[in-house]
């Protein structure tokens, strides 16, 4: 199996091929800037020796006229050792410095290789103008020129791959002591375990890139901790919850066994054994409508509906218990919304219930209804004692009551309704919280508007 590179070599290499390349660029502009130089000081040599030599050779149109000018041209080339000249009129050569040599024909300069010796040949009539003049032809030896620009290409190339190879090892390097956060952030999520949620990332220490990163990961091992702490608490509670009842029929049911007895006391027996099976029953079913809630399966139907009509017959149900406990019940509004009835009916009797149980003689239950611009809200409060500010974001959590010492010491209430509650809103679209102050406790529902 091929080895995967590490981001480390991955970014060395990714250096070492962007500095090769740049590296590259830099020398063929280099190397192209420099010929064209040396092609502009060719030029500018061949046309201050054409000024000379067409001095020498001035009025010259005939071979007769050459003869005589001769011996003053080859003074005139002696100082020029690197310069060769070749002078044609009529298909006559006059003079050839540069036998053997084909030159390129036509006016202009023209670059000419031959036998291993670089020229630069330059064309032009000896009198400008005239069609019928003699052809001067310049041959500039230009090897030299040839030879600095081979070992400058040489030294191109010895550079790239110097630079190349540098640019790796410092890239490794840095790419390495870069990274050294990424590697601590795979140490501490290889150390992470259900006894080792604490562990965090220090932000602090991190690079502007990576701390968003860092604060990320340290919010989901916060909220994994969380989770977990909450998961281990319901299992205890759900152990708690069922101990109890469980307790309870085998004790029972092992008292009534130990002797013979009447009728009716088996009977009263598996009565209450009844009682105790039918509360099991229901926390199941609960747990069960809470585990479909967690995993997006609870679907309200959408249906038109009139809040102040369910809340109606609602309060209705509640009146005799109301009037036990000398409670008032109160409706204020109305509204209309969207969604499934039995779920919002059983969300709204979860908080009636709760606010008959906690709202002393003579207090007052009240829902307000309040239909705006956003959605519907639905408000159920009841005048009593407050719950403290440190309790209140605990309210919806499963098997949590606010107040143990207030509990009735049953099993009819294990501290599911306010979950289930939360999960039929949220199931809505909407959310609910509670607020308590003033003599009051007041739990918000805040339903979305549905076109």
């Amino acid at each position: 199996m091929i080895q995967r590179l590490s981001l480390a070599s991955r970014l060395a290499l990714l250096f070492a091929a962007c500095t090769a390349v740049v590296s590259l660029l830099a020398g063929v502009l280099f190397n192209r800037a420099s010929e064209a130089h040396f092609i502009e000081l060719d030029q500018q040599q061949l046309d201050s020796q054409l000024v000379a030599l067409r001095s020498t050779l001035q009025g010259v149109n005939s071979p007769a006229l050459f003869a005589q000018r001769e011996q003053q041209l080859r003074v005139e080339l002696n100082r020029q050792p690197e310069l060769a000249l070749r002078i044609t009129a009529g298909g006559q050569r006059w003079l050839d410095d540069a036998p053997g040599v084909t030159l390129p024909e036509g006016p202009g300069l023209h670059s000419l290789q031959n036998a291993g010796t670089d020229y630069r040949v330059y064309n032009v009539p000896l009198m400008a103008g005239q069609p019928d003049s003699p052809q001067l032809s310049l041959v500039l030896d230009i090897t030299h020129h040839q030879h600095f620009l081979q070992r400058m290409q040489h030294l191109i190339w010895l550079t790239v791959g110097l630079s190349a190879l540098a640019t790796a090892v410092l890239g490794a390097w840095a790419a390495r002591s870069g990274l050294r956060p990424l590697r601590r952030m795979g140490e501490v999520a290889a150390g992470v375990s259900a006894h080792s949620l604490t562990q965090r990332l220090p932000q602090q220490q991190m690079p502007a890139e990576l701390a968003e990163l860092a604060q990320a990961f340290n919010a989901m091992l916060g909220r994994l901790d969380d989770a977990f702490q909450r998961l281990s608490a319901f299992s205890a509670d759900i152990a708690h919850e069922l101990r109890t009842p469980l307790s309870n029929l085998l004790t029972q049911t092992q008292v009534i066994l130990t002797q013979p007895r009447p009728l009716e006391d088996y009977r009263e027996a598996l009565h209450s054994n009844l009682e105790e099976l039918q509360w099991m029953a229901q926390l199941v079913n609960d747990m069960l409508y809470l585990a479909k809630a967690d995993h997006g399966l609870l679907i309200p139907k959408c249906e038109p509906l009139a809040l102040a009509n369910e809340v109606e017959t609602l309060l209705e149900f509640f009146a005799l218990l109301a009037e036990d406990a000398q409670v008032s019940l109160v409706r204020e509004g109305g509204a209309q919304t969207v969604g499934d009835r039995g779920m919002l009916r059983r969300a709204l009797s979860n908080l009636l219930d709760n606010a008959l149980r906690f709202t002393p003689a003579g207090g007052q239950v009240r829902v307000r209804m309040v239909e705006g611009v956003r959605g519907v809200t639905v408000t159920v409060e009841n005048s009593g004692e407050g719950i403290p500010a440190d309790v209140l974001p605990r309210l919806f959590d499963r098997f949590y009551r606010a107040d143990p010492a207030r509990h009735e010491g049953s099993s009819e209430h294990a501290g599911l309704g306010l979950a289930i509650t939360q999960s039929i809103v949220r199931a809505h679209g909407g959310r609910i919280f509670c607020e308590s102050g003033a003599g009051w406790t007041r739990f918000v529902i805040e339903l979305p508007k549905v076109n």
